[in-house]
């Protein structure tokens, strides 16, 4: 008997005859199904698969349309003869050292990493992903309609190759940037793929060898990572209890500071400091790079370090991405026409545009009222979850240390008590379904294992507590277990079981 080449899963919100279809033409690319094989009739397939037979019609109607199958009169239904390209011979190794031949290798990075099944855990501490319960998905829906209307898809559907979509423009200089306490003429304004991509143009245009680049340290890995490498050289900068620390004749020709809200400790610079730092830039030559990844949805009310900026030292990166989600990759940079107009340029040359379709989506979101919206319901939730965090953590995680003073924001720093290694908590708690961020990406590898980040956009308020409190147990197990060594498999097999 003919078996059934796909299968469909009725709990999935994805239609029946979606699934049949993609199921088909995968079994089709990936030899499953071979080119001029017969398949099961619709009838057939419907019987076997539990569906109805006009679903599984409609699908082979479509896919020999498509040229995926043919129907021969009075013998059946086939899989269509297809051109391929001459197959790979089997177990053909390349004969290239692409090791020694690589100028860089970014793979070996200490990359921040968490699973991508976060949705799987019960208790996902993790930062910067989407709270699907406080996402308008009607209104994203609607404004993505919005932009399949004739007017928007005679925009978006050219090739403009450097061009930006001016009505997100138009949104940003007029509703966005007022929230932060900047104002900017369309001229100074870029759309980027999320803030990433402004840390790349940037480190392009003004790194390289013999350039000296401020970070703070902890700080964001991936800017750190992106100018060295240029061949730049990071210079790290110091981080107290009012943010990052640049002492006189540091030779810096740059500085990259997350003075809303430090990453990774959440430390709102204060105003005085952001003076400091501004006149030592005018006098000591250098410019600045504002990476303001919290400031739409911060709850600190402080406003950006661009706003002071008198004498157009500070190039601000904004995201859309932290607020709509991280898959939209859209952000914006903001800074002097020159410095624009040769990113602008230089985006041309690595992908041209940013996809126009998107642009104007967000566009058509901004103009409705529903982005703004959306920031007001992030902060309160934010604010919400922090604040339950704050209030069990003496309790609950009893010797985790946060920043002093311990700012309010998406995510909560944590220093680890003595005797508990946060990347052995890691892994135990992972099995036990609480999932937190190493800190070790943000730190100099002499302070691997000490600091752990509690993110808070995803996790729903009610989770907070029972998460925090089986972190804590389980935190309280290493402890007791005292010095020695931590990596036994045996002691985490033992916190597994008793952590139930």
């Amino acid at each position: 008997m003919q078996s059934v080449p796909v299968s469909v899963d009725r709990s999935s919100s994805e239609p029946l005859q979606r699934q049949l279809r993609r199921g088909l033409i995968a079994a089709i690319h990936e030899g499953t199904l071979q080119p001029g094989q017969k398949i099961l009739s619709s009838r057939a397939l419907a019987e076997k698969l539990g569906i109805a037979r006009n679903t599984a019609t409609a699908v082979y109607d479509e896919l020999i349309a498509r040229g995926y199958l043919e129907s021969l009169p009075r013998r059946g239904c086939f899989v269509a003869a297809r051109g391929r390209a001459a197959e790979r011979p089997a177990g053909l190794k390349s004969v290239v050292d692409w090791d020694a031949r690589m100028a860089v290798h970014p793979s070996r990075l200490n990359h921040i990493r968490k699973p991508q099944n976060w949705h799987d855990y019960p208790y996902p501490f993790i930062f910067g992903q989407v709270d699907r319960q406080l996402f308008p998905l009607n209104a994203w829906r609607e404004s993505s309609r919005d932009t399949l209307g004739r007017a928007a898809l005679d925009w978006w559907s050219a090739d403009r190759a450097v061009d930006d979509d001016p009505m997100l423009i138009e949104q940003i200089r007029s509703r966005i940037l007022p929230e932060c306490g900047i104002y900017a003429r369309p001229e100074e304004i870029l759309i980027t793929l999320g803030a990433q991509e402004g840390f790349y143009l940037l480190a392009q245009l003004l790194a390289g060898p013999g350039r000296r680049v401020g970070c703070e340290m902890p700080g964001y890995p991936d800017s750190r990572f992106i100018f060295e490498l240029t061949g730049a050289e990071s210079v790290p900068l110091p981080v107290d209890e009012r943010g990052a620390r640049i002492s006189p004749g540091s030779n810096l020709d740059l500085a990259i500071l997350t003075p809303g809200a430090q990453c990774p400790t959440m430390t709102v610079m204060p105003g005085g400091r952001r003076d400091e730092i501004l006149a030592r830039a005018a006098q000591d030559d250098f410019l600045i790079v504002e990476d303001d990844h919290e400031g739409l949805v911060s709850f600190s009310g402080e406003p950006s370090l661009k706003s002071r900026d008198r004498d157009g030292r500070v190039i601000y990166l904004g995201t859309l991405s932290k607020v709509l989600a991280p898959g939209v990759r859209l952000g914006f940079m903001i800074a002097p026409e020159p410095l624009v107009t040769e990113a602008r340029w230089l985006r041309r040359l690595v992908h041209r545009s940013v996809p126009l379709n998107n642009q104007r989506t967000a566009a058509i979101f901004l103009a409705e009222g529903h982005f703004l919206a959306l920031i007001r319901k992030l902060r309160a939730a934010h604010a919400d979850r922090w604040y339950r965090v704050i209030e069990h953590l003496p309790e609950l995680l009893p010797g985790f240390r946060t920043p002093d003073p311990c700012n309010g924001g998406a995510s909560v720093w944590l220093e680890c008590p003595e005797g508990v290694d946060a990347r052995v908590l890691n892994r135990v708690a992972l099995e036990a379904g609480v999932l937190f961020e190493s800190g070790d990406p943000f730190v100099p590898p002499e302070q691997a294992g000490r600091y752990l980040r509690l993110g808070l956009s995803l996790i729903q308020t009610e989770a907070i507590v029972p998460g925090m409190r089986k972190l804590g147990e389980l935190a309280a197990e290493l402890a007791a277990a005292g010095p020695g060594p931590i990596e036994n498999a045996e002691l985490a097999q033992s916190l597994l079981q008793r952590s139930g």
